[in-house]
């Protein structure tokens, strides 16, 4: 169980990352390491989809995260 968890949190930080990154795909490079962005634009299509799930990504990697400290405290 403890493997599991912890194989799933990995594979939700990768996710998470990826989809930060490609969130910025309009910008420069400057623009991933915190560049400011000029222009307020709202999010359409698959810029929205990507938000929302990055958001649900970030979410779940959270919970788990949680659990990981509750479930392997408990155990020791």
């Amino acid at each position: 169980m403890n493997v599991f968890l912890s194989i799933a949190q990995i594979l939700l930080g990768v996710a998470l990352i990826a989809g930060v990154l490609l969130q910025s795909k309009g910008e420069e490079l400057g623009g991933v390491f915190g560049g400011a962005q000029g222009v307020y634009q709202t999010r359409r299509g698959l810029d929205r989809v990507l938000f929302t799930i990055t958001i649900f990504i970030a979410i779940a990697f959270f919970a788990l995260a949680l659990i990981n400290v509750i479930f392997f405290s408990a155990n020791q």
